[in-house]
């Protein structure tokens, strides 16, 4: 998604073509809606002419019938056709409003389905360059208004747009010299409107990308209070929503200023025409070529005509509106996966003792930092069953090794196989299916315990589920919440301690049973005792499958098989934690210092 100032801009509606995708599968609700609208339309043109029979059949007519029962009878069915033709206007219009409301719903409803599936397959590359806010944004805000779009203005643009063709062809009709001086007015107004029009398109444009930018923000500090109150910069982060709202206002109030610049001009020039229409009118009722009737419906069409045109020219200020909010939303679904599954998989074969890894001269640079190398001839041969953990200092890749194993990212060169096949010929659900990994910062979703611990294994029973918490020492704290495991957990799991969403996330990761763990710093904010018990599960968990360990506190993997040190992206010592100790290298240094630490506290 392009950021906010880079965004193209359009300058027509026809950037809402975008949603005939999803208004396609609804023909049979559009042809209902459009049944209605012409119906209601229709009601509304015959009522003139109606209202014309009255007055010359009806009232002055009826100087020509003495006996007055005779002239109240013609009254009433003059009447009761003008009733009727009210109750019809009523029932279509009704009817059009049903139809279209359920099909803005259902179109809405469709496109943020739609967007979000698309969000939810990207990967992390996309996150680098697109702010989470701005995605809430176009869920929301913009999604709302096409929903608004379809629901009134398309309804009403589409009523307007009829009653104009309608008024003007029944003028044509009835006076046709008449209509060609209010078309020549109308045509004076038609040039302002369309500049006027374009330049809204642009200011709404603005408006929405600033009020996206002010969601970021919200949405930012939000989900951070605690760091934010931590670092006393509540009164800073208040002043920089002041500040982004404060842009979103102005970009919103020129907007609607040229709106209703744009307001103004078509209420007094669709005004002058009707007085213009009134006054040619009048002078031909007394000139003898028009009736009292026919000005009485030339003049309500003339009304219907100017009303028509202005309301249409507001439709049209929304619709530029909507065009924005499409254009953002069709971004989105446009954009494409950096990381897709191949269209005709390979399957890799399932080992009892866990999966084998290769990593083969890897080459690999984070797209939003193309001259930052995070790995550099990286080659790691990982056998089945062994543990490997990964050391070193901060940024010196061990990450990124994880985060090319589960294929959120692709090196720049070299290969990655996992049990004999390479991991991008792959399914993703297939690679990742086969890996359970133990993140340090452990994601609680609002849900309660039972569903957090079965998050990655769906199908798991009850059962399974509290046998695997009991393996990762969560059992204990989950019994005594005041539901028991069917407790909500809160969001991002804000009623349970740092070691207790990790222990969630331990017992999710032993539920699912993988061949293959990894491990980033899973006992990381575990208190001492704590750290003993989920250790003794997660070796149990470890028997027969592949490790890998991230971890900076070392002391919690000198049992691993191998130790691989990184540094900038490359291997620079590998080895058990007694060889690497007698090396006397960054390990060894690395070691000394952390244990002097813990011996000196």
């Amino acid at each position: 998604m392009a950021s906010a100032s880079n965004r193209p801009v359009g300058t027509s509606p026809r950037s809402l073509s975008g949603l005939l995708p999803f208004l396609r599968p609804y023909g049979f609700q559009i042809a209902l809606a459009l049944f209605f609208i012409l119906m209601a339309a229709a009601a509304m043109l015959i009522l003139p002419m109606a209202l014309r029979r009255l007055i010359d059949g009806g009232l002055l007519g009826g100087n020509k019938v003495t006996d007055i029962s005779a002239q109240l009878s013609i009254l009433q069915q003059h009447f009761a056709v003008l009733l009727a033709l009210i109750l019809a206007m009523g029932f279509f219009s009704a009817g059009r409003f049903y139809a279209l409301s359920w099909l803005s719903e259902r179109v809405t409803t469709d496109v943020r389905i739609a967007v979000y599936s698309q969000i939810m397959q990207q990967s992390p590359e996309f996150f680098e360059s697109t702010k989470a806010g701005e995605v809430l944004s176009c869920l929301n805000a913009d999604s709302g208004m096409i929903r608004s779009t379809v629901n009134s203005t398309l309804s009403m643009g589409l009523r307007d747009l009829f009653l104009l063709i309608g008024a003007m062809t029944m003028l044509v009709w009835t006076n046709t010299w008449l209509m060609l001086e209010v078309l020549v007015i109308l045509a004076i107004i038609v040039v302002p409107i369309v500049y006027i029009g374009r330049l809204v398109r642009k200011l709404s444009r603005a408006s929405q990308d600033r009020t996206s930018a002010t969601n970021a923000i919200a949405s930012e500090t939000i989900h951070a209070v605690p760091v934010v109150q931590s670092y006393t910069a509540e009164n800073r982060e208040i002043l920089r929503f002041i500040n982004a709202s404060q842009n979103a206002f102005d970009a919103t109030m020129t907007r609607d200023k040229t709106r209703a610049a744009l307001t103004a001009f078509l209420i007094a020039a669709s005004s002058t025409g009707l007085l213009c229409g009134l006054y040619l009118g009048s002078q031909a009722v007394l000139h003898g070529d028009m009736t009292f009737g026919q000005l009485g419906q030339n003049s309500v069409y003339i009304i219907i005509l100017a009303r028509a045109f202005s309301a249409l020219g507001e439709t049209y200020g929304d619709l530029l509106r909507a065009a924005g909010a499409t254009e953002r939303l069709m971004e989105l679904l446009d954009s494409k996966f950096s990381i897709q599954s191949p269209s005709n998989p390979a399957v890799a074969s399932t080992i009892n003792t866990g999966s084998a890894i290769k990593f083969e001269a890897i080459e690999f640079n984070y797209p939003s930092r193309p001259q930052q190398i995070a790995l550099s001839n990286f080659n790691l041969d990982v056998k089945p069953g062994e543990t490997v953990a990964l050391v070193g200092p901060s940024g010196a890749g061990k990450s990124t090794v994880f985060q090319l194993l589960l294929r959120f990212y692709d090196p720049k060169s070299g290969s990655i196989t996992l049990d004999g096949v390479a991991t991008n010929a792959l399914s993703l659900q297939d690679l990742r299916g086969r890996i359970g990994i133990v993140p340090q910062d452990a994601v609680i979703f609002s849900a309660n315990a039972l569903e957090n611990i079965r998050y990655g294994t769906p199908d798991a029973t009850d059962a399974e589920v509290k046998d695997a918490a009991k393996a990762a020492f969560a059992d204990a704290f989950l019994t005594q919440l005041p539901e028991g495991y069917d407790t909500f957990l809160g969001e991002r799991g804000v009623r349970l301690s740092g070691g207790q969403r990790q222990r969630i996330a331990i017992a999710r990761a032993i539920l699912k049973n993988p061949p293959l763990l990894l491990l980033d710093e899973a006992t990381s904010a575990l208190d001492a005792e704590s750290e003993r018990m989920v250790q003794a599960a997660l070796e149990h968990a470890m028997a027969g499958r592949t490790t890998l360990v991230i971890a900076h506190r070392l002391a919690t993997v000198q049992k691993a098989d191998r130790i691989i040190v990184l540094d900038h992206g490359k291997i620079i010592e590998q080895g058990t934690h007694t060889e690497l100790m007698a090396k006397g290298g960054m390990y060894a240094r690395l070691a000394e210092l952390q244990f002097r630490v813990q011996t000196d506290s």
